[in-house]
């Protein structure tokens, strides 16, 4: 599924061009160029990133919403993948709001909408948040993408929130890529015996914040990035 006339606005972006963001530059293989539609002044932004299982239960859903509305609310970007479940629920959440901010990694080019069903929300959030990507205009889904694009979501957040996670999840990628960065992960518990949280309590024994609330997020990165969170006011 395409952006209908995206083409038009999107906006090319190499590592020399001041606006190139300065945490990608972080990564051992920071993309040369980077496409983007949408605000661009929001990669100036601090973002945080929630992300989680693409078959995420009811509850999971709403629990995601709830972060993401709380965090958003607290002035930061909320920042995902554009998948399934946990990710359309956090930019869906974040959406709802009147001053809300949502930033889209994409695995496709930021024309190319993956997955179909999410062609609106793709839309909305070209309109008043930012699609970034680092593949070119056109090009369509590949497996190997979405592990490039989630080395993206964790290099440009302060912090990852993962929300239901099984034990192969792409989220693991996310939460551990910003682990090497210094990044802080945070990820919610879970029955020991229910699948879908292998990841998130596996993530906590590596080492991963345990949380149970927004409040614990934005605490704990008012302590540890206060002075990034207070450069970019």
């Amino acid at each position: 599924m395409h952006l209908s006339q995206a083409t038009n606005s999107i906006t090319p972006i190499n590592r020399r061009d001041k606006r190139y963001p300065v945490r990608l530059n972080d990564l051992y293989d920071p993309p040369p160029v980077l496409y983007i539609y949408g605000d661009i002044r929001l990669l100036r932004r601090p973002m945080i990133a929630v992300v989680g299982a693409r078959e995420a239960s009811t509850r999971g859903m709403k629990t995601a919403s709830l972060f993401a509305t709380a965090l958003s609310k607290a002035g930061l970007v909320v920042l995902s993948g554009l998948a399934r479940g946990i990710d359309g629920a956090a930019h869906r959440a974040t959406l709802g709001l009147k001053e809300g901010l949502t930033l889209a990694v994409c695995g496709t080019g930021v024309d190319v909408v993956y997955p179909k069903e999410h062609a609106k929300l793709a839309s909305v959030i070209s309109q008043r948040g930012l699609l970034v990507s680092e593949f070119p205009p056109g090009i369509g889904p590949k497996p190997f993408h979405f592990p490039r694009r989630n080395r993206l979501i964790a290099a440009l957040a302060l912090g990852v929130v993962v929300i239901e996670a099984a034990d192969k999840s792409g989220s693991l990628i996310t939460a551990r890529i910003a682990s090497e960065l210094g990044r802080e992960v945070f990820a919610l518990p879970g029955p020991i015996d229910d699948p879908i949280y292998k990841g998130c309590n596996r993530l906590i024994q590596e080492g991963a914040k345990l949380v149970s609330s927004p409040s614990e997020v934005l605490e704990d990165l008012l302590y540890t990035q206060k002075p990034y969170l207070k450069a970019i006011e």
